[in-house]
């Protein structure tokens, strides 16, 4: 498949917050990118609790499930577990940017240690190994010394930990701009300009509730 642009890989794994993965996916597609998507079965149970997304069967199958949803046939494309022939699974292949997002604290554990049992495991392997950018987005509270150590160690190791806990200063008056805060702190890593949640501070003063209301009419769109 010839991507217009460098693929960038998302993952999403069991850790509940499917809807961070979604948005971020979208949110992806409409500024251009296109998607290597990687979902671990645990994630497939998540998104038929949380979102009612039951994205099952063979690769043939989900893809072209995961297709019709985004209503996007070219940019998009998910692999499955065993895939070995995607190009995430070498550090010659095209993507220099990942996200596991979220990421569940066994996923987390099994790229801390190399394990890459699966193309997920494999796909940030090979992120760290080639100095690419690996952001992990992880959802778990409380979080144990094992966790925190596994954090660290990735960290170390150059991944980015960024834990979907979204902010209050932009005042948030629903579930969805919580979601765009998280999304928007992964964007911003990325290096990628977005309009889903004012900056802190900006040129001094910020109408925080001007703001929120314009977006969500559609004027900041």
């Amino acid at each position: 498949m010839n991507h217009p642009v460098p693929a960038v890989v998302v993952a999403m794994t069991g850790a509940s917050g499917a809807c961070y993965g979604l948005h971020l996916i979208r949110t992806l597609l409409d500024s251009g990118y296109a998607i290597d998507l990687l979902l671990t079965p645990a994630s497939q149970l998540i998104l038929a609790r949380e979102q009612d997304l039951h994205w099952c069967g063979n690769s043939h199958d989900i893809n072209q499930m995961v297709q019709e949803h985004f209503q996007e046939w070219q940019r998009l494309r998910y692999f499955g577990p065993d895939d070995w022939h995607a190009s995430c699974a070498s550090g010659s292949g095209h993507s220099r940017q990942m996200v596991v997002c979220p990421c569940s604290m066994g996923t987390l554990a099994a790229i801390a240690h190399g394990l890459s049992n699966n193309l997920l495991e494999r796909a940030a392997d090979v992120m760290l190994k080639e100095r690419r950018q690996l952001i992990l987005v992880p959802r778990e509270t409380p979080l144990s010394a094992l966790h925190l150590q596994n954090m660290l160690r990735l960290s170390r190791l150059g991944a980015i930990i960024l834990p979907a806990t979204p902010g209050f200063y932009h005042r948030p008056g629903q579930i969805s701009q919580l979601i765009d805060f998280v999304v928007a702190r992964i964007l911003d890593q990325m290096g990628i300009e977005h309009q889903l949640v004012a900056r802190y501070g900006a040129e001094g003063t910020v109408d925080h509730v001007a703001y929120r209301e314009n977006r969500d009419s559609g004027a900041s769109r």
